[in-house]
């Protein structure tokens, strides 16, 4: 996967990028995503939420540069594509694991991809289960035990890390309809208010438009 290293002195965001990486500025952004379409059809499909739920964050990230941004060790640049690594809840013990899918921009692929990971990875305990976790990976999860109004991550010690985390939580019905509250934390270097609402307007058009890219 291609890394492309930003020419810092004529970059445009250039200004911006050295005060709020200097201030160490991050911020959350949190929207209630109406879902009701996007489960009818995976119910309809015997398919399941998470990967849909995945494929979606990737999507999303994948389209915009501003969230394949960030350090390839002290380099500054964008990958061409980028991966989600993701948690596996573990029933038993209560405790997760991080593991890694491919990306694919055909939902069929990227759902096949999951099912194999979760088959080998699933029901192994430890914190890194997947070895040869790639650099062009960013961080997914969800708390689909409670629903919540903001969610905030703090990484402290890593004050440059400029990949957007994403956070989902468990959906509740309101009018009629089922919502499920996503977080997306950004660092202010990279991403603006702008970007943080484009994500948060096209995740929610992947859920309205499902039935255009649901195909297993």
């Amino acid at each position: 996967m291609k890394f492309h290293v930003i020419d810092r002195e004529n970059w445009e965001r250039k200004p911006y990028f050295e005060h709020y990486l200097t201030q160490k500025c991050t911020f959350s952004l949190t929207a209630n995503i109406d879902i009701t379409i996007l489960l009818e059809q995976l119910c309809q499909r015997k398919l399941k939420f998470y990967p849909a739920y995945l494929y979606m964050i990737s999507k999303t990230v994948n389209a915009h540069i501003e969230f394949r941004t960030c350090f390839n060790g002290e380099i500054l640049g964008y990958w061409d594509e980028m991966l989600p690594c993701y948690t596996i809840f573990h029933q038993d013990d209560k405790t997760f694991s991080a593991i890694w899918t491919e990306y694919s921009d055909d939902f069929c692929m990227f759902y096949k991809n999951y099912e194999s990971d979760r088959k080998e990875y699933g029901n192994r305990q430890g914190l890194f289960t997947k070895e040869g976790m790639p650099p062009n990976g960013f961080p997914v999860s969800i708390v689909p035990w409670t629903s919540f109004t903001s969610f905030n991550l703090n990484i402290n010690g890593n004050d440059d890390f400029l990949l957007p985390i994403v956070t989902g939580g468990k959906y509740f019905q309101q009018d009629k309809k089922t919502y499920l509250p996503l977080s997306l934390q950004v660092h202010h270097s990279v991403c603006d208010g702008y970007h943080a609402s484009k994500f948060i307007e096209e995740f929610q058009e992947l859920a309205n438009n499902c039935q255009q890219w649901l195909r297993v």
